[in-house]
């Protein structure tokens, strides 16, 4: 699993029962933090022009290569001599589902051949072209995996949560996070985060800002399916942070953690639900989740152990190729506006 933040490669192994999906077991868990050229490719290929261009298409089998061998290097070091099946969601480098358009690199064919194993990949494209926003895909974990939650908050490079509603799961994505609050610790202070949002908490909040922020069309939208890319942050996020006349990085870095935090806590108001997982990176910026606390006024806004806050989402995408591999459906209409039910992924098998 790799995130739209590029931390890095996280990878999960897991143990699944069918039928008993709660009681799952994580086995072992890493995240294996990419080199600088690793990084730089896969941030420049946002850029790449075209969905096929020459250089994604060498990019989508190197890539998978990369992958089949930190598999390898990842199971050879903790003495693992083998596996059932691995699970790749790759990289997303593009996600316009309005135009039809999710592409994810990472060959899968090239990580079953590097490792030998069988391998799912390629989770989004099916339910794009069925009419779907191809995210979010963890939902379904939620569901079978975290019963005990009445809302699963992921605050990853975009925010996004689940819940169930009327017998349905529904789950959309609400606000950019850890792109943007990366993206200036990164380039303004010469950190790789602000550790748990300790630069923000010291910034002034700029209520002109704040305004503008959360008056964006997007947030307007009803809670239902709906999706956010990098093209979001780049085309608008960050244009308006750098117009805005704000000079401080730690005032942009509190307003920014203000709205995010103002959003996620309507939509969650608006579920009518209060008993929240919060997981992802951004579940360590303990100022955001304060905020969050405050301004939804749930007390029950819970961060698990630390294995699950860094792993879920790989550790669902195992459990999505698991589903593939079984025939049970793995992406719900209900959560990403396809025209019905179905069982994604691309299968590659020696």
């Amino acid at each position: 699993m790799s995130g739209t933040s590029l931390d890095g490669v996280d990878l999960c192994l897991a143990r699944f029962r069918p039928g008993s999906w709660e009681d799952f077991e994580i086995v072992e868990a890493e995240t294996r933090g990419y080199p600088d050229s690793w990084r730089a490719r896969l941030k420049g290929a946002f850029e790449a022009s075209g969905g096929d261009s020459e250089e994604l298409v060498q990019l989508h089998e190197d890539y998978g290569t990369y992958l089949g061998k930190l598999v390898k290097s990842f199971l050879s070091d903790r003495g693992v001599d083998g596996v059932d099946l691995i699970a790749s969601h790759g990289h997303t480098v593009h996600h316009r589902p309005d135009l039809g358009l999710t592409r994810q690199v990472g060959s899968g064919k090239a990580i079953c051949e590097e490792t030998g194993v069988t391998v799912v990949s390629n989770f989004r494209e099916q339910d794009v072209k069925l009419g779907g926003q191809g995210a979010p895909l963890v939902p379904i974990g939620d569901e079978l995996l975290f019963k005990g939650y009445e809302v699963c908050l992921n605050l990853g490079g975009i925010a996004n949560l689940s819940f169930s509603s009327e017998g349905k799961r529904l789950a959309f994505d609400i606000v950019p996070v850890n792109l943007v609050l990366n993206h200036y610790a990164v380039s303004k202070l010469g950190l790789p985060y602000d550790d748990g949002g300790s630069t923000a908490r010291e910034g002034d909040l700029v209520p002109a800002l704040l305004d503008v922020l959360n008056a964006l069309e997007f947030y307007d939208k009803a809670l239902g399916p709906k999706s956010l890319g990098y093209e979001f942050v780049v085309d608008t996020i960050f244009p308006l942070l750098e117009n805005s006349g704000v000079s401080s990085t730690a005032d942009v870095l509190r307003t920014f953690t203000e709205h995010a935090a103002c959003q996620i806590a309507k939509t969650l108001k608006g579920t009518g639900k209060s008993r929240v997982l919060v997981t992802g990176g951004g579940a360590y910026n303990t100022f955001l989740v304060e905020r969050i606390r405050t301004l939804s006024g749930f007390d029950e806004v819970c961060v698990p152990d630390p294995e699950i806050v860094e792993f879920k989402e790989a550790l669902i995408f195992g459990l999505l190729g698991v589903l593939r591999l079984e025939g049970i459906n793995n992406c719900l209409s209900s959560v990403t506006g396809a025209q019905r039910d179905h069982c994604s992924g691309d299968l590659h098998q020696k």
